[in-house]
């Protein structure tokens, strides 16, 4: 997030990220060097050294961030996997659909979300062609919360 947020203002040293986000140095450098390795930062050597990234966030999706650390976005199984149980497991058919709704969901959010689309906290990201209807779930949502949920809600 912090090379997001100073994209083009220079190299940043891993202690200098390390202390903002709150996360151990030697973890960030794992990560670091994974995304060197993808291309998606670069590294600059010197006494004004440390990372950068190569492209623009606007260029870069959390959807591609994701599968370069933790592999298929699906929590349960990759997109084909699911397809082909869902093709050769007919007794569970309907559960891996379900698994793979989930999948193709959260893969157009994170397809979608670039780094510049949260880098900055202050500033609001529009949805990009889903329906919101926030009151009305924030109603139901407190209402369940709370123990009240409507009938046939709960």
């Amino acid at each position: 997030m912090m090379l997001a947020r100073h994209y083009n203002q220079g190299a940043i040293r891993i202690r200098d990220i390390a202390y903002e986000e709150e996360l151990p140095e030697k973890f960030l450098e794992l990560i670091l060097l994974e995304l060197k390795n993808a291309r998606m930062v670069e590294s600059v050597r010197g006494a004004k050294g440390g990372y950068q990234l190569r492209r623009a966030p606007s260029e870069i999706h959390l959807s591609e961030i994701i599968r370069l650390i933790d592999g298929p976005l699906a929590p349960f199984a990759d997109a084909e996997q699911l397809r082909s149980l869902i093709h050769r497991d007919a007794q569970h058919r309907a559960l891996y659909q379900v698994f793979l709704d989930v999948r193709d969901a959260a893969a157009k959010i994170l397809e979608s979300t670039s780094l510049a689309d949260i880098a900055n906290p202050g500033s609001t990201r529009k949805p990009k062609g889903r329906n919101h209807k926030k009151k009305a779930e924030l109603s139901v949502l407190s209402m369940v919360a709370q123990g009240n949920a409507p009938r046939g809600e709960k």
